[in-house]
């Protein structure tokens, strides 16, 4: 019964990262430069899901396997005014669609809602198991 709780908990994780880096890319929805200063439009990131606990082994529960660049296409504005146009006037904006980061946004809060309740059961039937026990 305790393998069901490690399950909940690397879905718990799981998803709590995943809202991390959407609160990353709706962060830097705006950002134009890299840390040195450099013009280097921000790219959304997109964390990728696998099975299993590579830390302990176990086959049973998910993780995030690794974290990619979304390799879209950057959102052209013109603004010819902007020290970063290009020589028709368009900056490259972050490819971080704001609508796009709520739904997502709101899935991993429903899936963490129902790890958590999953949690809660299975601590209801250990806890009513150690009752009859005792």
């Amino acid at each position: 019964m305790f393998g069901v709780l490690d399950v909940s908990t690397s879905a718990l994780i799981a998803q709590r990262t995943r809202l991390e880096v959407i609160s990353a890319n709706l962060a830097n929805r705006f950002s134009l430069t890299d840390a040195q200063g450099n013009y280097a439009p921000y790219r959304r990131r997109v964390p990728i899901m696998a099975a299993g606990d590579p830390a302990s082994g176990n086959q049973q529960g998910v993780h995030v396997q690794q974290i990619n660049l979304d390799p879209s296409a950057f959102r052209n504005v013109y603004d010819p005014g902007h020290p970063y146009a290009d020589k028709n006037g368009y900056v490259q904006y972050p490819n971080v669609d704001p609508t796009i980061e709520q739904i997502d946004a709101l899935e991993a809060s429903r899936a963490y809602e129902a790890s958590i309740t999953a949690a809660e059961a299975t601590k209801a039937m250990i806890s009513s198991s150690l009752r009859i026990l005792a």
